[in-house]
């Protein structure tokens, strides 16, 4: 089982495809995974591996190890872009989310004022309205849709509650009247002897109906670009990438292909 995990609560800066030169927040463990998603393509692997033993950075612990990288990075004269949070696992799932997003805004008006705060979530606590109220704040609120039809995003996406569907997501995501950014991952391949393919013409029908219905402030479309721990996946090419975001300009919808 491939395993790439963040080993610090702050890391990088590293160059993004899609942010810049982009310092990145771990709020899950530094030796384990914690995600409400268990997706085929995460290339910190697949939840098995376990939560380690590490537990999740305290607020705290969060805001001073931010605050020392930002002040050494002010006084070295490094730039930067935005700072992403990802990591590990699903942000949104440590409890104190909303208290470490304050940190960091006020953190970032102080070092850097021009840098952009990302978020990348699942959109699986888009039911909670302290994790909502923080992403509202954020510059960039970029929320997985990897499939509008509940049975391939089942396979791709393997989300941990039962009861958490697509229109669950969508209607979620929608709440932010256009303040987020979808993230999509297209890819194809055979899992387990089922095949599965978000690019095809009802799978790619049903996701620019649903982000016409979300009305986002962008659409991100991306394929695989490092190992997956499913290694039958496929990646998608960029010209193949590129005829698939003229159908949904070709609906009103902005569209960035990375």
């Amino acid at each position: 089982m491939q395993t790439v995990l963040f080993h610090s609560v702050i890391f990088g800066p590293i160059r993004s495809r899609r942010l810049g030169n982009s310092l990145g927040v771990n709020l899950s463990p530094v030796d384990g995974k914690i995600c409400s998603f268990d997706c085929l393509y995460c290339e910190a692997g697949f939840n098995a591996q376990g939560p380690g033993t590490s537990g999740l950075p305290s607020r705290e612990e969060v805001r001073r190890q931010l605050d020392e990288k930002l002040s050494q990075m002010k006084a070295d004269g490094q730039p930067l872009d935005v700072i992403t949070f990802s990591g590990n696992g699903e942000p949104t799932l440590h409890p104190d989310f909303e208290g470490i997003i304050d940190d960091t805004l006020a953190l970032r008006d102080r070092y850097f004022p021009q840098v952009k705060v990302s978020v990348l979530s699942n959109s699986t606590r888009l039911h909670d309205e302290r994790v909502v109220r923080a992403l509202r704040r954020v510059d960039n609120n970029i929320l997985k849709l990897d499939s509008a039809v509940d049975a391939t995003m089942r396979i791709i996406d393997r989300p941990a509650s039962p009861d958490f569907t697509v229109r669950r997501a969508i209607e979620g995501i929608a709440q932010f009247a256009g303040k987020a950014i979808v993230q999509t991952m297209l890819l194809r391949g055979d899992i387990d002897g089922v095949p599965v393919d978000n690019t095809t013409d009802a799978e790619i029908d049903a996701l620019v109906d649903a982000c016409r219905r979300i009305a986002p402030e962008s659409v991100m479309l991306y394929s695989i670009d490092r190992q997956t721990p499913c290694r039958t996946l496929r990646k998608v090419d960029r010209e193949e990438l590129e005829l698939i975001a003229r159908r949904f300009r070709n609906a009103g919808l902005v569209v960035q292909v990375n």
